[in-house]
């Protein structure tokens, strides 16, 4: 399941609104934290972020007992909301959107409180019921991810409630919301007993009401894809687990569902103060990750869902794409990922014709080479972006730009494109040229698992030919040939009408092929169109 067409750029400085695009803000109040989002949208609806702001005033709290927002919790997040319509009308913002969710509907000072955050931040709140979290959720979803195949299941974990999204091809056959939230269920379930004894209780507690929404003949077997903090949370421990641990967003990660009941068991068996120091977590939600977790596992074991997607988008993305009246729609995969990578590539000002050439002579390699290799058919495409971006750290400096495309990669935001993924495109990009991947020399890339060290190698040593190939920026090769031999592996380059000479090419081609010969574990041999051998040495 791949992002669809919709595009939200990020931004650390304040631009003036460029002309043909309208400034909004939406405002998401939740039971456990308040969020706002800042973006110009133009006619044709792209959208760019120009600020995010966000506070934890959790109005959740002691609702359970008391039925009324708490005194500290609604000072708080008045604070916070008038931070967020200060900075929304310096920004210029055409109309600020707010909406409440399961706290303040739920509250018996709701409508009270909303009166104060009138009178104080000058802020007219919108309460949503349960269906309309869920619409919103999906039509987030349904911005950034690829549903126009098959069955799934958006859910959205918040602070109060859980809300659910059934879609089949795109279309949604209901919205669900139950009384689940992730400090609520905590409150109820595991402050006063042992953490496993509460965990237990609460899925137990949950589990008819999860098997009434979600029948099983329908829905089993449906991508499920989870917004809200537990699961970006989620996402973040597994990727930390994989030694991923720079990652630019947890947006699109994907894991197998069963991950949920190994991390749950893990914290569960660890005091609160030893759940802070677990990597990928955030310490403030260390105390409430637990029953985000089981309610999560709940779901899982219930549908047993053909892939997990973590989401970094809710909500507020839901209601931002509604007050500017972009309506996302179903989209080919793989349109936004492709568009995202050469809109980054173009911002660096990358050398297009290099790095195209070069692109087409590496998918030429993995071709005939990937699967002998080992590579499965997913790299195809990671190659593919690797190939494109290899050169972009160009116009920061040219001697050491392969570093510098790495950490442009690596912090960039791309659509569609996994944090796994986007990690492996930047060592990739990273290794096309200079020293051969080390996990002791470099520390990036001795932090990854060994499987993901292997997948870079052997997508790097195919890019570093195939940018061998193209030496001289000259697009000389028009394709090449391969041959397994009983002791070499044989890559023949055939020369393009157009070009001259294609020396400097099998120079530079027989100059990196050090790792490729690794990896493959024979010699390689970079052969002219007349037969004949080049060996000049390997590495670079």
């Amino acid at each position: 399941m791949t992002t669809s067409p919709l595009r939200l750029h990020s931004t650390t400085s304040h631009p003036p609104r460029e002309e043909g695009t309208q400034r909004f803000a939406a405002i998401d109040i939740g039971s456990n934290s308040i969020r706002q989002i800042v973006a110009d949208v133009s006619s044709n609806g792209a959208i760019r972020v120009i600020d995010e702001m966000k506070a934890a005033p959790r109005l959740q709290s002691g609702l359970h007992e008391t039925g009324a927002l708490g005194e500290e919790p609604m000072r708080l997040a008045l604070e916070a909301l008038t931070r967020m319509a200060t900075l929304a009308r310096q920004l210029g913002c055409k109309r600020v959107e707010a909406v409440a969710t399961s706290a303040v509907r739920g509250a018996s000072n709701g409508a009270a409180f909303l009166r104060q955050v009138r009178e104080v931040a000058g802020l007219r709140v919108r309460i949503l019921d349960g269906e309309e979290e869920a619409r919103l959720a999906f039509r987030s979803a349904l911005a950034h991810f690829d549903l126009g195949r098959g069955r799934a299941v958006v859910m959205d974990i918040g602070g109060g409630s859980v809300e659910f999204a059934l879609a089949a091809e795109g279309i949604v056959e209901r919205y669900v919301s139950l009384p689940f939230g992730a400090v609520r269920l905590t409150e109820e379930y595991l402050t006063d007993r042992p953490a496993p004894k509460g965990v237990k209780k609460l899925r137990k507690a949950i589990r008819d009401d999860i098997r009434r929404v979600l029948p099983v003949r329908d829905w089993r077997g449906a991508e499920l894809i989870g917004s809200g903090g537990t699961f970006t949370n989620l996402a973040g421990m597994v990727l930390a687990r994989q030694g991923i641990r720079v990652a630019h967003s947890v947006h699109g990660t994907r894991m197998p569902w069963h991950e949920i009941e190994h991390l749950l068991e893990m914290l569960q068996e660890l005091t609160p103060t030893e759940r802070l120091a677990v990597p990928g977590l955030n310490v403030a939600r260390a105390d409430i990750i637990l029953a985000g977790l089981a309610v999560a596992a709940e779901v899982g074991a219930r549908i047993e869902p053909r892939g997990f997607v973590a989401s970094a988008y809710g909500i507020r993305e839901g209601l931002l794409l509604e007050t500017a009246r972009v309506a996302p729609v179903v989209s080919d995969p793989g349109d936004a990922r492709e568009r995202s990578v050469r809109e980054f590539a173009e911002r660096c000002h990358y050398e297009e014709s290099h790095a195209r050439q070069v692109q087409r002579l590496a998918l030429q390699l993995f071709d005939s080479l990937g699967a002998r290799l080992g590579c499965v058919p997913v790299d195809r495409q990671v190659l593919s972006d690797a190939a494109l971006l290899h050169d972009v750290g160009y116009h920061i400096n040219y001697q050491k730009h392969h570093k510098h495309s790495f950490h442009l990669i690596q912090h960039a935001d791309f659509l569609g494109m996994t944090p796994d993924e986007q990690t492996v495109v930047a060592h990739v990009a990273r290794f096309h040229r200079g020293s051969v991947p080390d996990r002791v020399k470099h520390a990036e890339y001795g932090a990854l698992d060994r499987a993901t060290r292997t997948r870079v190698q052997r997508l790097a040593a195919i890019l570093r030919v195939a940018d061998g190939f193209d030496r001289g920026h000259a697009a000389a090769v028009e394709r090449v040939r391969v041959r397994w031999l009983r002791r070499a592996l044989r890559i023949t380059a055939h020369q393009s009408d157009m070009a001259p000479s294609m020396r400097l090419e099998l120079w530079g081609a027989a100059r990196k092929k050090g790792l490729l010969e690794e990896v493959a574990g024979a010699p390689v041999e970079i052969v002219a169109p007349d037969g004949s051998v080049v060996d000049l040495g390997d590495g670079e």
